[in-house]
């Protein structure tokens, strides 16, 4: 009998990604928009998939999706890369500009799957620590850049899991200090008071990607994109699968940019639940962290236990009345918290009710 074959060694101590799988009536703990698509949407995609060949390969450039998304942010058609999800465009980034001999730079707590993309693609992964408000900390930021060089420096603005964007002047910052690509993540960037695309005509050293995971209510169809200077698009198509998005992916992304101003609306409604769901959390005995996204992160107050098991305890209690929320009480920096997405009013009321009956 043949050996098992191990995985290559830089693997063995590489976590994977996974978020818990538990039934529960409301379920607020990936982030998903709380909303199916508009009406309308099925049927117009009904329509959108009835030319599509099924026996033929889908269009390998993804050009009239490509074309659509760079109308809506007013770059050209070469600026943008169509992919199987934001992760997919962030793993591409890694592929092309990142392996053996060359670093990313990420600043903890922040999304899981950066590092993890980075070390899985052979990516050295430099490690700065944010404020205690978990802002970028300008003094550490620089030392980072200075001693590690990397070639891609990771920010996700709003920034995961904790809520805030980053502002414009610290992003402009970074990017004047990096030696290589920034990239910011802004997967939940239409809940945010502003945008780093702007910067991406003005500096070929930026890179944006986004999602159609969250306000486009079509995390099921894993699309996402990232905009960039046409040399930058150029390099990571050489990394890509070929027809790595298929066709029936490519109309759906097509179609929902059709409803752009249904999904304005949601982002409006999202917001403003997100308001009410900080304003009664802040009155409870809990920590509460701002947030420019569609998802809160908190901690219950413990000054003298176990943080982590006290947010393990809550986040247990809330299962138990059918509420799942994301546990975060065990990450690194993050001991206690818990992360909660924003849902619809029911779902909201639902959740603060379990939460008060617990935490009183």
């Amino acid at each position: 009998m043949t050996a098992r074959l191990a995985p290559r060694p830089d693997l063995e101590l590489v976590a994977g990604y996974h978020s818990a799988r538990v039934d529960a009536a409301v379920r607020l703990n990936v982030n998903e928009s709380p909303y199916p698509p508009p009406a309308g949407f099925r049927e117009a995609l009904a329509d959108e998939l009835a030319s599509v060949e099924l026996n033929r390969y889908p269009d390998r450039a993804a050009r009239r999706l490509r074309s659509a998304i760079g109308e809506l942010h007013g770059v050209e058609m070469e600026q943008v890369l169509a992919t199987k999800g934001s992760n997919e465009a962030l793993q591409a980034l890694c592929l092309a500009y990142g392996g053996r001999g060359r670093v990313a730079a990420v600043f903890e707590p922040t999304y899981a799957l950066h590092s993890h993309i980075a070390r899985i693609t052979g990516t050295g992964v430099a490690v700065g620590e944010r404020s205690t408000d978990f802002s970028l900390d300008a003094t550490e930021v620089r030392r980072v850049l200075e001693e590690a060089r990397p070639a891609l420096t990771l920010l996700c603005s709003p920034n995961n899991p904790t809520g805030a964007a980053d502002s414009p002047e610290t992003v402009a910052d970074v990017v004047a200090q990096a030696p290589g690509l920034v990239v910011v993540d802004e997967a939940y960037a239409q809940f945010s008071p502003w945008s780093a695309l702007p910067l991406v005509s003005r500096n070929a050293g930026v890179v944006v990607t986004r999602t159609y995971s969250k306000t486009w209510s079509l995390a099921a169809a894993r699309l996402g994109y990232l905009v960039a200077a046409p040399e930058v698009v150029a390099d990571i198509e050489q990394v890509l699968l070929p027809y790595h998005l298929d066709a029936l992916t490519q109309a759906a992304g097509l179609v929902a940019l059709r409803f752009a101003d249904e999904m304005e609306e949601r982002v409006k409604l999202l917001v403003a639940e997100r308001e009410r769901l900080v304003a009664s959390l802040s009155a409870m005995p809990l920590t509460v962290w701002p947030s420019d996204a569609n998802f809160i992160l908190f901690r219950p107050l413990d000054e003298h236990g176990d943080p982590e098991e006290a947010g393990r305890a809550l986040w247990r209690a809330l299962v138990e009345r059918s509420v799942l929320v994301r546990d975060c009480s065990s990450w690194p920096r993050l001991a206690g918290c818990l992360r909660v997405t924003v849902g619809t009013p029911a779902e909201n009321d639902a959740f603060l009710d379990a939460l008060a009956e617990v935490v009183s």
